[in-house]
C-alpha cells in the first residue's frame, strides 16, 4: 500500500511539472535557509555546555553609577579574590585569572645563536591550579596541583605546545624556557589537550599567577587598592550547592564596604553581580573572557525569524498552487471514493504527495546550502564548519515532517473532503470557482506580499540609517588619517620622539601628533572628576583623552572658547567639551575658561571648551570629556596625509616612506597602521551584516513570493483560456483583457502593502532605539517599498497574462 501512496505521488509530481518544479523550488529555498541559520544558532547556543555543574559557576562582575548613568565592568578590584577566600562562605572553588594583553612576543631559545621569536601572541592568562579546578581540561604531561603553584611556570596547550616546539614529544617540552616580551622567563610545566568544544575560554598559554607579584607586573597599590577595577582581572566562583547567587552577593558588598572607605564627596555607586555561566557568551556588556566573540542573542533570534519567514513563503506556495488545482483532481477523488478509498486514506496519499515533494526539496537544499554559507558569511563564526553529521540529519528529517504536515495537511483535507455524486456531476465546490479556497488562496498571497514588504521596507530602513552613520558629521575629520601605536614595552624614551622627527621629514605627510587614541575609540579612559563653583560640588565621571597641541588642529576640532593645549609631559590643563561645559552649568562656553577641576587630588585650570565630537559610535550619546596632554603615555601616531595626485599614488607612497621610517627605529616590530574612516566603519559591523541579511532575505522573499504568484496567475489564466478567447472575439483588446486578469492580483498587493506599514515602522522604530542619534521613518522609506513590490508583481503579471491574452482565440475555441 505505502509503495503504491509514492508510486502514485510520483506520477502526480511529473503530470504537473511546472508546479512540481515551483514547490520544490520554493521549499528547497526556505529548507536551505532554515538549514544554515540552525547550523549558526545551534553552534551559538552550544556555547560552554560541556562544564560539569555549570548551573553553579558565576563570574563576579562590577556596576558602576556615575552622574546617573551607568557602567559595567568583567572585572573586578584584584584584591576581591583573596579578600573571598578568606571571608566568604558557601563557594566550592574561587578562581581568579588575569588576561595578557593581546599582541605578546614569545621567544624561544635554542641551540641557534638567535632565539625563536614568534610575534603578536594572543590568548595568554596568568591563572592558578583553581582555573583548572573550574575548566576541565585533559592533561597531557603535568597536574594542576603542581603546574602552576610557582613563580615563572607555564602551561601550554597542545597546539601551542606544537607551534612553539615542532616535532617534540611532549614529555620533552617539559622544563624548556619560554621568554614573553623579553622580560618574562618561563619554564613549561604541563601540557593540556585543547578544549574540543564551542567555548569562550580559548586561552592556549596559562602562566602562573604567582609569577605577576614576583616580576612585579602587578603594583603593591593594584594589591591593596579597592577603588581600582579592571576588565582583565576576571574571578569565576563555583558555588556550593543549595546556595544562592544572592547571598554570595551580600557577602560580596559587605566585603567591599568593610575594606572601600569611599570619599563623602564621592557620589558614584559601585555593586558586584554574579553573572551565571550562561550569559557570560550573550552579554554583551561585560563580554567574554580574553575580548572573544560575543553573540547577539536579538540577531540570533532574528535569523530564526527569517528562517520560519522563507519556510512559511514556501508552505504558503504549496497551499496556494496545490488548492487551486483541486478541479483538476476533483474527479480522481471522486473515483476513488467510489471504488471504496476512505477519507483517511485519501489524507494519507497527499500528505505522501507532499512528502515525496519535500523530500526533493530537502536534497536540493542539501546541495545549494554552502552556496548560502557564502551568502550568510558575516554571521559564521570562525569555528562553524558544514557537514552532515547526525544531528543535522536528524533536524532535517524533523523539518521535512513539519514542513509536509504544514504545507500539506490544509490541502489533504479540502481534496478529501469533496462528495463523489457532486464530483462526478461536475457540481463540486472545488468546479465552481467561488468557494473559501478563493479566500484561502487570497488571505495566503496577501500573507507572502506582506512578509516580503515588510523585508523590502526593512531593508531600505537599515540602509538608511547606516548610509546616516556613516556620513554624519562626526565634529572631528575622519578622511585622508592614519595612526598606529608605538611599542608598549619600549623602553627607550628617545625612540618615539626620533620616529615623529624623521616622519615630519617626508613630504606626503601633513600633519603628525601624539595621543592615546583617535578621537573615536572602543578604548575608554574615564576619571571622577569635581567643580566647585562656590555654592555647591559637581562631580562626575568624565572620558579623557589624551593629546598633545596638535591633536585638534589634525583632527579639526572647533575652538568655541578659550586657548589650545600647550605641548607638555605633563598635565597642565585641559580642554573641556560642549557636553561637559553644559554639566557644568556654562550657559556661554567663555564662562568656562580659566575655572579650576578637581582631577586626582590636583586642581587644573580649563584652557578651552571644544565643541561635541562623537568618542564612541552613534549608539551612544556624546559624553562629558576632556582632553590633555601628556606626550610621556601618548603612543598612537596620528598622520594626516597630503591630497592624492593625479595619479592617486600619494597616500600609498606616504605609507611606504612611513614604513621604512618605523623599521629604521623599530626593526623588530611590525608595523600595523589603520585608517580612522576604516576603524569607524567596524562600529556599524553588526548593522552593516543586518543589511545584508535583509538583503538576501528579501531577495530571496520576492523570489518566492513571485514563484507562487507565477504559480497562480498561471493556472488562471488556463482555467481562463476560452473566456479569454470569447473576449477576443467580441472585441476585447489585449490591455483589457490583461488588467481583467491582473486587477485582482494588484488588489491583493495594495491590501498587504496596507498591512505590512505598520509592522514595518513598529519593528523599524525599535530597532532604531539601539541608537543615540538616528535617521527620520520617512515615508517615501514606505513608498519606495510598495513601489518595488508593486512593479514586481505588475511585471510577472503583464509578462504572464500578455501571452495568454495575445494568443489565437481559434486554439481555445475549436473544441467548443
Amino acid at each position: 500500500m505505502l509503495k503504491n501512496y509514492f508510486k502514485t505521488a510520483f506520477r502526480n509530481l511529473l503530470k504537473n511539472k511546472v508546479f512540481s518544479l515551483i514547490n520544490i523550488s520554493g521549499l528547497s529555498i526556505g529548507i536551505s535557509s532554515a538549514l544554515v541559520i540552525y547550523l549558526i544558532v545551534y553552534y551559538d547556543f552550544k556555547f560552554d555546555k560541556f562544564e560539569k555543574d555549570q548551573d553553579r559557576i558565576y563570574r563576579i562582575v562590577s556596576n558602576f553609577i556615575f552622574s546617573g548613568e551607568p557602567y559595567h565592568n568583567s572585572g573586578v578590584t584584584y584584591p576581591m579574590a583573596k579578600a573571598l577566600k578568606n571571608e566568604a562562605t558557601g563557594i566550592e572553588i574561587i578562581a581568579p585569572f588575569y588576561t595578557f594583553e593581546e599582541g605578546e612576543k614569545v621567544s624561544i631559545p635554542g641551540a641557534a645563536k638567535d632565539p625563536v621569536v614568534f610575534k603578536k601572541q594572543s590568548h595568554a592568562v596568568f591563572a592558578d591550579e583553581n582555573y583548572f579546578n573550574l575548566i576541565t581540561y585533559q592533561w597531557v604531561v603535568g597536574s594542576a596541583k603542581t603546574s602552576l603553584n610557582q613563580p615563572y611556570q607555564v602551561v601550554l596547550t597542545e597546539t601551542n605546545a606544537a607551534l612553539y616546539f615542532p616535532k617534540m614529544k611532549a614529555a620533552d617540552i617539559i622544563g624548556k624556557e619560554i621568554i614573553f616580551n623579553d622580560t618574562i622567563r618561563t619554564s613549561v610545566s604541563g601540557i593540556v589537550k585543547d578544549l574540543d568544544q564551542n567555548t569562550d575560554f580559548t586561552f592556549t598559554t596559562f602562566l602562573s599567577r604567582a609569577t605577576q607579584t614576583t616580576q612585579h607586573l602587578i603594583s603593591r597599590e593594584d594589591e591593596i587598592e579597592w577603588g581600582n577595577t579592571n576588565g582583565a582581572w576576571q574571578l569565576f566562583v563555583k558555588l556550593s550547592p543549595k546556595i544562592s547567587p544572592a547571598q554570595i552577593e551580600k557577602q560580596l558588598m559587605a566585603i567591599y564596604k568593610k575594606y572601600h572607605k569611599q570619599d563623602p564627596n564621592d557620589h558614584s555607586t559601585t555593586s558586584y553581580a554574579l553573572q551565571p555561566f550562561s550569559d557570560m557568551h550573550f552579554n554583551t556588556d561585560y563580554g567574554v573572557p580574553g575580548n572573544g566573540r560575543v553573540a547577539h542573542k536579538p540577531t540570533l533570534y532574528g535569523l530564526l525569524a527569517v528562517a520560519a519567514f522563507l519556510l512559511l513563503l514556501g508552505c504558503i506556495n504549496f497551499i496556494n498552487l496545490t488548492t487551486a488545482q483541486a478541479s483538476q483532481r476533483a474527479k480522481e477523488i471522486g473515483i476513488r471514493k467510489t471504488m471504496g478509498s476512505n477519507r483517511e486514506q485519501l489524507i494519507f496519499q497527499f500528505l505522501s504527495e507532499t512528502f515525496l515533494l519535500t523530500l526533493c526539496a530537502t536534497i536540493l537544499s542539501i546541495i545549494i546550502a554552502p552556496l548560502l554559507l557564502k551568502v550568510f558569511s558575516d554571521f559564521i563564526p570562525e569555528g562553524l564548519h558544514y557537514s552532515l553529521q547526525p544531528g543535522i540529519i536528524a533536524f532535517l528529517f524533523i523539518l521535512m515532517i513539519v514542513v509536509s504536515l504544514l504545507s500539506g495537511f490544509y490541502p489533504a483535507l479540502i481534496l478529501s473532503s469533496y462528495k463523489p455524486v457532486l464530483v462526478l456531476k461536475n457540481q463540486s465546490a472545488a468546479s465552481s470557482g467561488k468557494t473559501r479556497n478563493a479566500w484561502m488562496r487570497k488571505t495566503l498571497t496577501v500573507s507572502q506580499f506582506v512578509i516580503a514588504q515588510v523585508f523590502i521596507i526593512g531593508t531600505i530602513l537599515v540602509s538608511k540609517q547606516i548610509s546616516y552613520t556613516l556620513n554624519a558629521d562626526l565634529g572631528f575629520k575622519k578622511d585622508a588619517i592614519i595612526y598606529f601605536h608605538t611599542n608598549y614595552y619600549d623602553t627607550v624614551a628617545t625612540h618615539k620622539p626620533l620616529l615623529v622627527q624623521r616622519l615630519k621629514a617626508i613630504p606626503e605627510i601633513a600633519m603628525i601628533c601624539l595621543a592615546n587614541d583617535p578621537p573615536t575609540s572602543n578604548s575608554s579612559w574615564t576619571s571622577t572628576m569635581k567643580y566647585k563653583d562656590g555654592k555647591k560640588e559637581m562631580e562626575a565621571d568624565v572620558q579623557v583623552k589624551l593629546g598633545d597641541t596638535n591633536y585638534i588642529h589634525l583632527f579639526q576640532m572647533k575652538l568655541l572658547a578659550g586657548a589650545n593645549l600647550p605641548y607638555s609631559d605633563t598635565t597642565k590643563s585641559i580642554l573641556i567639551n560642549q557636553a561637559y561645559a553644559n554639566f557644568l552649568g556654562f550657559k556661554n562656553p567663555n564662562d568656562g575658561v580659566g575655572k579650576n577641576i578637581e582631577w586626582d587630588k590636583k586642581s587644573v585650570p580649563i584652557a578651552g571648551v571644544v565643541a561635541n565630537f562623537h568618542q564612541r559610535s552613534l549608539h551612544e550619546v556624546i559624553k562629558p570629556l576632556i582632553i590633555t596632554s601628556r606626550t610621556n603615555q601618548e603612543r598612537a601616531i596620528n598622520i594626516a596625509l597630503q591630497p592624492q595626485n593625479a595619479e592617486g599614488t600619494t597616500w600609498k607612497t606616504a605609507i611606504s616612506k612611513i614604513e621604512k621610517t618605523w623599521k629604521e627605529i623599530y626593526p623588530e616590530d611590525e608595523f600595523d597602521y589603520h585608517f580612522l574612516d576604516d576603524t569607524i566603519k567596524k562600529y556599524y559591523t553588526a548593522e552593516q551584516n543586518i543589511s545584508k541579511l535583509l538583503m538576501w532575505a528579501t531577495g530571496l522573499a520576492i523570489f518566492i513570493s513571485s514563484l507562487g504568484l507565477l504559480g497562480l496567475i498561471t493556472y488562471i489564466t488556463n482555467q481562463r483560456t476560452k473566456e479569454i478567447g470569447v473576449r477576443k472575439v467580441i472585441g476585447a483588446s489585449i490591455s483589457q483583457i490583461i488588467t481583467l486578469l491582473s486587477k485582482d492580483f494588484l488588489k491583493l498587493v495594495f491590501v498587504a502593502f496596507v498591512i505590512a506599514v505598520p509592522i514595518a515602522w513598529w519593528a523599524g522604530y525599535k530597532w532604531l532605539e539601539n541608537f543615540a542619534y538616528k535617521t527620520n521613518i520617512s515615508a517615501w522609506i514606505f513608498i519606495a517599498g510598495g513601489s518595488i513590490m508593486f512593479i514586481m508583481a505588475l511585471a510577472i503579471l503583464c509578462i504572464r497574462t500578455f501571452g495568454a491574452a495575445s494568443a489565437n482565440p481559434v486554439k481555445s475555441l475549436r473544441t467548443e
